[in-house]
């Protein structure tokens, strides 16, 4: 395979694949009530980490949605035009800036994600729920093995 003779690197580009096609599957699967809502996957990302954590410094949110800080701070603008996050500067530590939700932006995240997880929990139909259990445990695996 491309000159890769080694069984074990064969086999973890073929679930490469496998893993980058599936997730762009379940992400066209989802796009349609998003681009409905006008948000982008990160934009929705990001209300959802507000809406399930509280209120996050751009930081944590960055490590979280696993974007880049420029990305995030255009993110950011875009949502606080719409009225659904505000930041501010903690009294506490005044170098950082929390992002939060606002009052219009959790009636609408607290709206939208439910429909938004069914749309995901249909997309994944074809797997069972111990196929979904054991997914979820060996992609948390992969991620903490990557990042260590």
């Amino acid at each position: 395979m491309f000159g890769v003779d080694n069984p074990q690197t064969i086999a973890a580009v073929r679930a490469y694949v496998k893993l980058s096609r599936a997730s762009r599957a379940v992400n066209a699967a989802t796009e349609a009530r998003l681009t409905a809502a006008g948000l982008t996957h990160t934009q929705l990302g990001v209300l959802e980490a507000l809406l399930h954590l509280g209120p996050l410094t751009q930081r944590a949110l960055i490590n979280k949605v696993l974007t880049s800080p420029g990305n995030m701070t255009d993110v950011i603008d875009k949502l606080e035009k719409r009225g659904y996050v505000a930041r501010c500067r903690p009294a506490a530590d005044r170098r950082n800036v929390e992002v939060g939700l606002t009052e219009a932006g959790t009636a609408f995240i607290s709206g939208l994600f439910p429909a938004h997880a069914a749309d995901i929990a249909a997309a994944m139909g074809g797997l069972t729920d111990a196929e979904i259990a054991t997914l979820d445990g060996l992609l948390r695996r992969l991620g903490h093995g990557v990042s260590a």
